[in-house]
């Protein structure tokens, strides 16, 4: 495929995150774990949780279940290492998690300057399944080569409230709701969650596009949302060919600038600029892991 990896090194030299270009750098071959840890340390809080804007529309401080994800996405990419600071995520997402083993979509957000309102207006005492199914959906590929995470006891109650949530699913949710909850199943072993992932299937178009409602114009989410790796249970989602198709797409995407872009809007300049480091990162990513580069 015609990528150009060298364009992307210098899209991201000339705007991306210090964490994205050591990610690039390691995904490559020409980094090291160490400094991506040490990149993803600038956003982590005393209390194990991240924040500060690693979720890049949710700038404010705070540790959040979102910033959770995108660290759980780091430590996912280290393996085989293993750190330490993801059983401390662990650690910090229970004491946030609620009654029901639900995660709310936020916590309180003190200073909601360039965060988008679905973080900062959110409910802290209601638990979601939108935020429960990233985070333990991502906590869970990291569990694959981290036996510490694999046997937290936060992803047992997270994991929990996950499949009663998705059991009592009658219609079709949110594109980006069902998206993370086949994303969860996805990463899932076992005959309940084969089931439960068939099940959701119903709801999930063959061609893989799903129009987020209330998004930006033509914001849709793809194939490779529900299903970034060739071969996985969500691929058996969509129709054949789907995914080859999404790959040669997303490496057609590739912009003149070396970047890869949103279909999203953003919510403040530094947002902007950060999804379009985390898309290039993520689509060489994707290329790379299904054969292309």
């Amino acid at each position: 495929m015609d990528v150009d990896l060298e364009r992307a090194a210098g899209f991201l030299a000339g705007h991306g995150r210090v964490l994205d270009r050591r990610r690039f750098d390691l995904l490559v071959g020409e980094g090291n774990p160490e400094a991506v840890l040490a990149a993803v340390d600038g956003y982590r809080n005393a209390d194990g949780g991240y924040g500060w804007g690693l979720e890049p529309d949710l700038r404010a401080g705070e540790s959040q279940p979102g910033g959770a994800l995108h660290a759980f996405e780091v430590f996912e990419e280290l393996a085989p290492l293993t750190t330490p600071r993801a059983v401390e995520l662990c650690d910090w997402l229970e004491t946030v998690t609620l009654a029901d083993g639900g995660l709310p979509m936020a916590v309180g957000v003190k200073d909601p300057t360039g965060c988008a309102p679905f973080w900062a207006e959110a409910d802290p005492t209601v638990s979601t399944l939108q935020s429960t199914a990233f985070a333990a959906g991502a906590a869970r590929r990291v569990a694959k080569h981290d036996p510490a995470v694999a046997g937290h006891p936060w992803l047992e109650k997270a994991t929990k409230y996950c499949l009663g949530a998705i059991k009592g699913l009658h219609e079709r949710p949110h594109a980006i709701v069902l998206g993370f909850a086949v994303r969860f199943l996805d990463a899932l072993e076992g005959p309940e969650a084969a089931e439960l992932l068939t099940r959701l299937g119903r709801f999930v178009p063959r061609s893989g596009l799903a129009p987020v409602d209330g998004g930006s114009e033509g914001e849709t989410l793809r194939a490779l949302d529900f299903a970034p790796v060739p071969g996985s249970p969500a691929s058996a989602l969509l129709d054949d060919g789907v995914i080859e198709a999404e790959l040669e797409r997303l490496a057609r995407q590739q912009q003149e600038d070396g970047g890869w872009t949103v279909d999203f809007a953003s919510y403040s300049p530094a947002a902007a600029l950060e999804w379009r480091g985390y898309a290039t990162v993520r689509a060489v990513a994707t290329l790379r892991r299904a054969g292309r580069l």
